[in-house]
């Protein structure tokens, strides 16, 4: 069995349903667990970036309309693995390869197989989410009928511990205060949060906002933001890890009335992991949850994520100024 995943959550999924020894191939964001990036890499971003936010946004946008790729797949790698089964996904054509990327490759390429093998993941859903799980499980046992008793018992028992632990971070918070809670998913434009990311919100004890559950994440007007005004307001870029999504505040703070938001002035305001948590519809959905319980009732888990995948507003403010001192000085230092 030789897997070629092209979807980070995919990864995810095959690995946890005792797979990952099927792996062979992997794409640029799978990352989770941390051993899968000794795989070799086949895909990459087909355009820089590093650049700004609003400048990526620009990017894709011109892009979608030209009909250019936003990644590239290194097809003919792909092919000398001789893979049994490509993991991509068809939710969103933005935020990891799809189907039609993989087709397109297929195409140029003159190999009609590769779509026949493609296995394409879609949730806008928590419950679609679990249904991933099953269909990754489905998809393996199709290739390799041996595997199903084994595969089917670990889908079922990995979904009922997902759905477990949500149960119970929602009984823990149900008698709390839900105070008003805005996800924001891109910072130029400013993009709320969709998909399954109100119902995190519910379950860890808030009252989303802006987002709407099951519905695709948006562009807002900026406005729209100051006129919700959210008690708590949660900043997790789609794609940038924590650090990248600490610099966002640059962006955020060019808003003339950034400063009169309640959650700014409050100081219930946090950064998020983007990348591995809250945009990705894996293994790390749970997690994503107890993360948002942590940031509105410092309710903690099995460990704490403070400083590690969340980073208050202030103490962001204040690490990136120190990681700028640092620049400077190891740039002086180089200097003389």
């Amino acid at each position: 069995m030789r897997i070629v995943s092209l979807l980070a959550s995919g990864t995810e999924i095959v690995c946890a349903l005792g797979a990952g020894d099927s792996l062979v191939g992997r794409s640029h964001e799978c990352d989770n667990p941390a051993w899968v990036k000794s795989l070799p890499q086949y895909s990459e971003p087909a355009f820089d970036v590093s650049v700004s936010s609003g400048e990526i946004d620009r990017e894709v946008n011109r892009r979608l309309r030209t009909g250019e790729p936003l990644y590239m797949i290194h097809y003919d790698l792909i092919r000398s693995l001789q893979p049994d089964l490509i993991v991509a996904q068809s939710h969103c054509e933005v935020c990891a390869v799809t189907p039609a990327d993989v087709s397109r490759a297929m195409k140029q390429n003159g190999d009609a197989r590769i779509q026949s093998m493609t296995v394409p993941l879609s949730a806008s859903t928590l419950e679609e989410v679990m249904g991933s799980i099953q269909q990754v499980a489905d998809a393996i046992s199709r290739v390799e009928p041996g595997m199903k008793p084994r595969l089917q018992a670990k889908a079922c028992s990995t979904i009922q511990e997902q759905r477990e632990r949500l149960d119970l971070l929602r009984q823990r918070t149900a008698r709390l205060r839900h105070p008003s809670v805005a996800v924001l998913e891109w910072a130029d434009p400013i993009f709320a949060m969709g998909n399954w990311g109100p119902e995190l919100v519910e379950i860890a004890g808030g009252e989303p906002v802006l987002g709407n559950p099951g519905q695709h994440s948006r562009a807002i007007p900026a406005e729209q933001l100051r006129e919700v005004d959210p008690e708590v307001l949660i900043i997790a870029p789609c794609g940038f890890p924590l650090e990248r999504a600490v610099d966002e505040q640059s962006v955020l703070e060019r808003l003339p009335w950034w400063d009169d938001l309640k959650a700014v002035r409050s100081g219930h305001l946090a950064f998020a992991d983007g990348n591995l948590y809250f945009n990705r519809s894996g293994m790390t959905i749970v997690r994503s949850a107890e993360i948002v319980a942590e940031i509105l009732h410092g309710l903690e888990t099995d460990r704490a994520t403070e400083g590690v995948h969340w980073r208050w507003y202030t103490e962001a403010r204040a690490h990136r100024a120190a990681r700028r001192r640092d620049v400077r000085g190891s740039t002086k230092m180089r200097v003389v």
